[in-house]
């Protein structure tokens, strides 16, 4: 894995570390050094310092031989979300609609050609794929994804779709390009997007955006239904209009937020976090 940076400036440990902590997943929860370095590509010598090191600052405990994460990781994904200020905004908005609508409701992220949760209030219904903060999945097969992908340029689009995906589930067909881009046209003109049982079966969600202060669509949430016991009729005429009006509130109170002063400069020239 060595040269991968192409600045002067690229910290090939720092990489390698981060290489060791993305290597552990739901199915690779605990392993030993011979498969960390080999899922990484690392010597084994690396591996063991890497793992050593991280497990001295609190990100990874070994136990009979075996290495894991810890929770103090969470902190790493949570410091991103917060620096955004979306969550906290976004959490009372997605309780509130799903004390309306009695479904879970989720808000993601686009990366590359995938969709990252950054936000869950969960009702306790049984789906076919689990979903958590971090979960990945294919951007294509997803409301949330279409959302998103719709939001950006000719250019963009090419380079999130060239990307590979990262979600770790069974490789699925590549999207028949001319029917994705008619979709998405109709997703950018009405404002919201509707996937039915494309991501899994049984799965099905309907997604709004949700934009920062300068109108731009950075964020998108949705409402998911058990196939069985929601028609596509229900979920787009009863839960869709709840949804546009959160991912409304939720985007406008982001704004404000944006807006706020995040710093004040005190007498002596010095800054500090602005009060309120």
């Amino acid at each position: 894995m060595a040269g991968r940076g192409n600045s002067p400036d690229f910290v090939e440990a720092l990489a390698r570390g981060l290489d060791v902590l993305s290597c552990f997943d739901r199915e690779r929860s605990a392993m030993t050094l011979a498969e960390v370095a080999a899922v990484t590509g690392l010597a084994r010598p690396t591996a063991r310092r890497l793992l050593l090191t991280l497990s001295e600052l609190g990100h990874v405990r070994v136990v009979d031989g075996m290495f894991s994460l810890t929770p103090k990781v969470l902190r790493l994904g949570m410091a991103y979300v917060s620096s955004l200020g979306l969550w906290d905004i976004a959490r009372p908005h997605m309780s509130d609609l799903v004390a309306v609508t009695h479904e879970s409701s989720s808000m993601s992220q686009l990366d590359g050609s995938d969709v990252v949760y950054m936000a869950r209030v969960a009702v306790p219904k049984i789906i076919a794929l689990r979903v958590d903060v971090g979960t990945r999945f294919p951007a294509t097969f997803t409301s949330q994804g279409k959302v998103l992908l719709a939001a950006l340029s000719a250019d963009e689009l090419d380079a999130a779709l060239r990307e590979p995906s990262r979600s770790g589930l069974p490789q699925f067909l590549p999207r028949e390009r001319t029917a994705l881009e008619r979709e998405l046209t109709t997703v950018r003109a009405r404002g919201w997007a509707l996937a039915d049982e494309e991501l899994a079966p049984g799965i099905r969600s309907v997604a709004a955006p949700v934009r920062d202060g300068d109108g731009l669509v950075r964020a998108a949430m949705n409402v998911t239904v058990h196939a069985a016991e929601t028609s596509v009729d229900t979920l787009v005429h009863q839960h869709l209009p709840h949804l546009l009006r959160t991912a409304g509130d939720v985007s406008a109170d982001w704004a404000a937020w944006q807006l706020r002063p995040h710093v004040e400069r005190l007498a002596d020239g010095t800054l500090r976090p602005a009060a309120g």
